[in-house]
Parts: structure tokens; C-alpha cells; sequence
């Protein structure tokens, strides 16, 4: 089975832009470069296949791996990723360009763009014409006005990633769901994907208002969602079999729409390997009955129009 993994980063401390991770993240403030992560997911070819995953502990297995897959226990393939953006500037963005347009790995780039700048659009546009380049991603966890993105201001740069034909990935909290509502609606012909499912609050196990919002979400058709980094949204040492709630509220939810993603390398501060994670996903979409196709290869070639 060829996957395409929706969510990667690579960066280098002291790099263009560069800021985060800093020290007080050891397993992160190191250099991750596009060699580790080949080697990350070279990994997984013939070490993980539906017909090795044994049966998820969250639910009973309602199909076999050749039902669901077509084919008699295919080997695992990465074939391409998505590289996104680490960093809130544009010499980040600019540089993972550079390094997509010699990487075969990489199909696609989600890059940065201050939506505030009156310079925006104009970035928008020399971006768009890049042809990697597929995808915007602000990084809204990180700005304290929840309603940041409906400001007026940020209309042209809105409409200039319309124009190009972009797509926005969007880095949010919990709290930004009821805004996400109100921008997929203002904005019907822009692709938007949540990264991470919104990063539920796992430790404190709220999940009743997180999961209302998304159905109501998931009712309007330009909106995806990320099966990713919901490792590193549990408690420190906190097991995976914890995430099969929340596993299957996304997997219910979105259906065709969810698409696999690593989140490697910071996938690796939750104490897991790719190939765990992988596994983890495999597990709960076995439990679903989901077409393995759609969630690790379809939806994401759909979302960011990969050929």
C-alpha cells in the first residue's frame, strides 16, 4: 500500500527563521534534515502491513486488511510527504521550497504568509507560483486573539489564496472551532484542512464539545481534517490505546475527508517511533472498517491536488 503522509517538518536550529524547538525541548532542539526523515520513512516498507497489525484493543475489528485494502496484505510504501511549515517566517518557507524542488519525497509544501501584512497578497501570488507550493498555514495556536483570522484586514490575502487556487491548513485549538465555522462559510471556495484534529484536550479528557463542533464542521464540503499529532496532545507517558475515543469520533466524523498524517519529527516527543504511530492509525482504522486507501493516500492527494 503506497501512502502519502500528510505532515512532516524538518528543520535547522539556527536556520532561516528558525525559533522553535528551543532547549527546553531535548528531543527536538537537534538538526532534522531530509536524509533522517527518508530514513524515517524508509522504514516502514515490509515492516508494517495491515495483515501484521494484530486487532485494536479500542474496538472489535469489523473487516479483514484484504476487504477493506483490495489486495492480500500489501506491503507498506511511503511514497511522498507533505512538508510543512515549522516557523512563522517567510526565509523558513522559503527554504523548504528550495529543498522540496530536489526532493522527489516531497509532493507538496505547506508554507507560512503574515495574512496581516499588506504585503500578503503579493506573497501569496510569488508563492503560488511555485510548483510545490499547494498550501498556506498561519499559526493561530500561537496568537491569543481566537477571532485573529475574521479580521478585515486579512480579507485580501484570504482572497488572493483563492485566486491561486491554494489551500489553508489550519493549526488550531479547541478553542478556534466556532471561528473555523464561521471562516469555511465566509469562504466556501478555500480548501481547509485541521491539522491534528484541532488538538483535542486529551489529558483532561474533554471530548463531548470538542466532537459536537466538528460534525458541524464536517457538514460543509471544503473542510478536511488530520488524523496527526494526537501523540503529543496525551500526558507524558500516557499510552496510545488512551486515543481510541478520539481516534474514532475523527474517523466517524470526516470519513473520506480524514487524511493519515506523522507529524515526525516531533511525533518523536511522545516516545514513539514512525513506524509506532503508523501502527496505532492502522489499528483504528481496521476497528472503523476505513478504507485504508482513502485515509493514507486518497484524501491528502484530493485535498492538496497531487497527481
Amino acid at each position: 500500500m503506497r501512502i502519502i503522509d500528510s505532515h512532516v517538518h524538518v528543520w535547522r536550529i539556527g536556520g532561516p527563521g528558525q525559533v522553535w524547538p528551543g532547549p527546553e525541548l531535548p528531543l527536538l532542539y537537534r538538526d532534522f534534515c531530509p536524509a533522517e526523515l527518508q530514513e524515517a520513512v524508509s522504514c516502514t516498507t515490509d515492516a508494517v502491513s495491515p495483515a501484521s497489525v494484530p486487532a485494536a484493543p479500542m474496538a472489535s475489528v469489523s473487516a479483514s486488511a484484504a476487504s477493506i485494502s483490495g489486495a492480500a496484505a500489501p506491503a507498506v510504501n511511503v511514497q511522498s510527504v507533505i512538508l510543512v511549515q515549522s516557523q512563522p517566517d517567510d526565509r523558513d518557507t522559503d527554504w523548504l521550497l528550495e529543498l522540496a524542488a530536489d526532493l522527489t519525497l516531497v509532493a507538496a509544501v505547506v508554507g507560512w504568509v503574515d495574512l496581516a501584512s499588506p504585503y500578503a497578497p503579493a506573497r501569496i501570488v510569488g508563492l503560488a507560483s511555485k510548483p510545490k507550493l499547494r498550501s498556506i498555514r498561519p499559526m493561530l495556536q500561537a496568537i491569543e486573539d481566537t477571532q485573529w483570522l475574521l479580521r478585515p484586514e486579512l480579507e485580501p490575502a484570504l482572497h488572493a489564496m483563492v485566486e491561486q487556487g491554494l489551500r489553508f491548513d489550519a493549526l488550531i485549538q479547541p478553542r478556534h472551532l466556532p471561528m473555523l465555522m464561521e471562516l469555511a462559510r465566509r469562504w466556501p471556495t478555500l480548501p481547509i484542512v485541521i491539522d491534528h484534529g484541532a488538538k483535542p484536550r486529551i489529558p483532561w479528557g474533554e471530548i463531548e464539545l470538542w466532537q459536537t463542533q466538528l460534525a458541524e464542521l464536517a457538514l460543509l464540503p471544503n473542510v478536511y481534517c488530520k488524523l496527526s499529532g494526537l501523540r503529543t496532545e496525551q500526558a507524558a507517558g500516557a499510552s496510545s490505546t488512551q486515543l481510541g475515543p478520539y481516534m474514532r469520533v475523527l474517523m466517524r466524523t470526516f470519513c473520506d475527508r480524514l487524511m493519515w498524517g506523522s507529524d515526525w519529527p516531533v511525533l518523536l516527543n511522545s516516545g514513539d517511533r514512525y513506524c509506532d504511530w503508523l501502527e496505532t492509525s492502522m489499528h483504528a482504522a481496521l476497528s472503523e472498517g476505513i478504507a485504508l486507501q482513502c485515509l493514507f493516500r486518497e484524501a491528502a492527494s484530493r485535498f492538496y491536488g497531487l497527481s
